[in-house]
This record gives C-alpha cells, sequence and structure tokens, in this order.
C-alpha cells in the first residue's frame, strides 16, 4: 500500500506543476486577497500567478459606514491592495455606505487620501473611477474633513485625468464650486480632458440653479469627447446644450434625472435640442422623474424635439387629488411614439381610471419593448396587453405589471393572473421577461 502511495504521489504533484496558466489564473481570480496570499506559498510557479495583472484590473472597495473590527480590517486591506498591486488597476470602484458619525468619515478622507496618493505614483493604466453617493453635504462630514477629500480627489484627477476614460461621481452632492473644481481637475494644464462617460447626477446638492452658473458651462465646455452623459435637469440649459453640440458626433446618450425638490423651470428652448439632435444623430435621450407628475411641468421639460429613448415617471406613494395622469398619457408621451423604447411608470393613480390609455400608449409606440408599471389596474389590463402582443399590435419583450387593490385579501385577482398565464403560456414563455403580481395597497 505504501509503495502504491508513493508512486501516485509523484503523478498528482506533476499535474498540479503542469497546471496550465490559463487554469491556474481562474482558480486565483475566485479566491479572496487572503486566500491569494495563502496559495501563493505553494510554490514558485504559484506566487508568479500571484502578481499576474490579469487578477488585479478591477477593483471594488468598500468601507462601512459603521464602527467595527471588519472596517479596521477594510482599510488594511484597501491599503496593502493599492500599495501591492495598484501599478496594475484599470478600473477601480470606491463606495463608502452610510458614515455613522465624523469620526469614520475623518477614518475614510485619510485612508483615501494614502489611497489615491499610492495610485497617483504607481499607476498609470486606470482608466475607470467610480465613487458613488458620499453625500458630502451631510453634517457627519465636518468642513475640513471635506475640504481635505476634495483637495486629495483633485490632485489626484490632475495626474490622472489624462488616462481616465469614464469618471462616476455620483451622489456627491457638492456646492457648484466645490463639483466644478472636482471637474476642472481633469484639464488641469490642457483645454480638454478625455473622459467619454461621465455620471455626475446627483452630483450637486438639491435646490441648486446649476444651470445659471457660467462657472459649471465653462467647466462643461471642456468635455469634447462624450458618449454618455448623466446629470440632473437643474444642470440644463440652452448654453449646455450649445457645449455639447461643439463635439457632438461622439455623444450617443445623455441621462437626466427630474426630482421635486430640484429646480426644474428654466426655459429650453426646442430649437436648442433640435440642433444637438441634428449633430449628434445617434444620440437617445432617457429622463427620469421623481415626484413630478403634473402634466404643465413635464410638457414643459419634454420637448418635442427632443430624440427621447426611455422615461420614467415615479411619484412612490404619495397622492394628490388634484392631480390626473391622463393628459401626459393622452396628450404629451404619444408625442415621442416613434422613439420610445422603455417605459416605466410608478404611481398612485387610486382616483382615476387608467386602463385604457395605458394601453392606446403601449400600442401606439411601435418601438417600445420594455413597460414596467405600479399603479392601480384592473387585472384585465395584462390580458389586454398580452392579446395586443399574440395579435403583433406592439413588440414587447420585458412585461412587468404590479397591480395595486385595496384590499388586504389578493385571492381573487391572483387567481385571474394564473388563469390569464395558462391562456397565454406559450407566448409568454416564448417572448416576454413576464412578472404580474397584485399587490395589496393598505
Amino acid at each position: 500500500m505504501d509503495e502504491e502511495s508513493e508512486l501516485i504521489q509523484p503523478q498528482d504533484q506533476s499535474c498540479w506543476a503542469t497546471l496550465p496558466d490559463v487554469c491556474l489564473c481562474r482558480v486565483f481570480w475566485w479566491l479572496g486577497d487572503r486566500d491569494r496570499s495563502r496559495a501563493a506559498l505553494v510554490c514558485r510557479k504559484w506566487n508568479q500567478m500571484m502578481y499576474s495583472a490579469d487578477l488585479w484590473r478591477y477593483r471594488t472597495i468598500t468601507f462601512s459606514g459603521r464602527p467595527s473590527r471588519v472596517h479596521a480590517s477594510e482599510v488594511e486591506s484597501a491599503l496593502w491592495y493599492v500599495k501591492k498591486f495598484g501599478r496594475y488597476l484599470e478600473r477601480l470602484e470606491v463606495k463608502f455606505l452610510n458614515p455613522y458619525n465624523a469620526v469614520l468619515t475623518k477614518k475614510f478622507q485619510v485612508t483615501m487620501r494614502g489611497l489615491l496618493s499610492c495610485l497617483s505614483k504607481s499607476n498609470n493604466r486606470l482608466k475607470s473611477l467610480s465613487i458613488q453617493h458620499l453625500e458630502l453635504d451631510r453634517l457627519v462630514w465636518r468642513n475640513s474633513i471635506r475640504s481635505s477629500f476634495i483637495r486629495s480627489l483633485s490632485f489626484f484627477l490632475k495626474k490622472m485625468g489624462k488616462h481616465l476614460d469614464y469618471l462616476n461621481l455620483k451622489g456627491a452632492r457638492l456646492t457648484v464650486e466645490q463639483g466644478c473644481h472636482i471637474l476642472d481637475s481633469l484639464s488641469h494644464l490642457r483645454n480638454e480632458n478625455m473622459i467619454s462617460e461621465l455620471n455626475i447626477e446627483d452630483y450637486f446638492s438639491h435646490h441648486l440653479a446649476v444651470y445659471s452658473s457660467p462657472q459649471f458651462k465653462k467647466t462643461m465646455s471642456t468635455f469634447h469627447n462624450l458618449v454618455s452623459l448623466n446629470l440632473n435637469y437643474n444642470c440644463i440649459s440652452d448654453e449646455l446644450l450649445e457645449n455639447l453640440c461643439e463635439n457632438a458626433s461622439t455623444l450617443w446618450t445623455i441621462n437626466i434625472k427630474c426630482h421635486i425638490h430640484d429646480p426644474h423651470g428654466q426655459v429650453i428652448w426646442g430649437m436648442s435640442w433640435a440642433k444637438l439632435a441634428r449633430q449628434a444623430t445617434n444620440l437617445k435621450v432617457n429622463f427620469y422623474f421623481e415626484r413630478i407628475m403634473k402634466y404643465e411641468r413635464l410638457a414643459r421639460i419634454l420637448l418635442q424635439e427632443i430624440p427621447v429613448r426611455s422615461i420614467s415617471l415615479r411619484s412612490c406613494y404619495f397622492s394628490d387629488p388634484d392631480w390626473s395622469m391622463r393628459p401626459t398619457l393622452i396628450d404629451l408621451l404619444p408625442t415621442f411614439r416613434h422613439t420610445l423604447q422603455k417605459l416605466t411608470f410608478e404611481f398612485n393613480n387610486n382616483h382615476e381610471s387608467l386602463d385604457e390609455e395605458l394601453h392606446l400608449l403601449i400600442v401606439s409606440c411601435r418601438k417600445l419593448f420594455y413597460f414596467k408599471i405600479w399603479a392601480f389596474l384592473d387585472v384585465r389590463f395584462v390580458e389586454r396587453i398580452l392579446k395586443s402582443q399574440k395579435e403583433r399590435q406592439c413588440a414587447l419583450r420585458t412585461l412587468k405589471v404590479r397591480i395595486y387593490t385595496n384590499r388586504y385579501e389578493t385571492n381573487e385577482e391572483d387567481r385571474t393572473l394564473r388563469e390569464i398565464y395558462r391562456k397565454y403560456r406559450k407566448l409568454i414563455d416564448s417572448e416576454l421577461s413576464y412578472f404580474v403580481i397584485a399587490y395589496p395597497m393598505m
């Protein structure tokens, strides 16, 4: 028995020793930092694999906003990674989850200062940087901590801006001056930057009329290579659209969020949108409305010259008896029936029935492939949509419906929905991503 073991052992060792690099790299890919470090001690080949650039190109660093021992290890792990493998990094995402107090924001600021400083010295590959939802206008960010973080980030972007292709600072919530200072760092000593994808949704604090700031307009004029732009409607102005027109050949997507608390009463000329649409022939604009539901406000924003691809209207559970969705569904949204591809609704329409208007809208939008709605609806509304789909009056690929009811029990609705599914099962299974439920709204 011992002789057989001695014969098998060298053969097993040779199998591991000759494991192809592509397979070994895949094994290391699924390991955490601690396990990778342990595996690197096995042999010289595994140690060399530990330093393969393919393993360290992408990194998500998460900082907890609550005091704990785990948080301390997160900080140590982040700094260890950057010092040892930061030179390979191409895409970095940093998350700071709901900071609890000023002590934690200070630790985060100090850690980020060291992390960004180390990266700026060792890395020349970074193409993507994402630091989301910092909410720097919260009280846990004292002025000195906030200012130090902004200085560190600005200095980093001055050095790395020429390499960056993607920048996501969603949810930073800065003043106009602070926000523009950071963005200006991307074009330090140059008149332009290389950013092609920029996400500055909720980048500025609520209630700021960014569209009236000359500083913001000047800052945005340095972005000459944009392919995708995310921002709030309180940043939109005729001057901004004019700036985008100057280098519109690359522009494909603009995602615009419009929140009830953001100023959105500025006048934008339709001819400004029309000019941009002519210059950027592939441009698609997506709108996301939060609690802005009244027809008068929507009509002021959704001009017919805009090449709208997607519209999302969400009021959550807020209800206003003086508000009606019917004019929007009948008069406004059909204006974009030739371009609309995605529609998302979430509203409390307990005071009015909209089944007929919604059905007509779906049928009229011939390019519509995605439809999602959470609202008070008749259960048979779903059957009407499926019937239209079967008759090729519409070409949906995704149908998601949450039917609100005023009853605690939804047994009757559930039974009807099961019958509808059985009737159109073949259609649903072959053509649709399908999700429909009844939901008590009490």
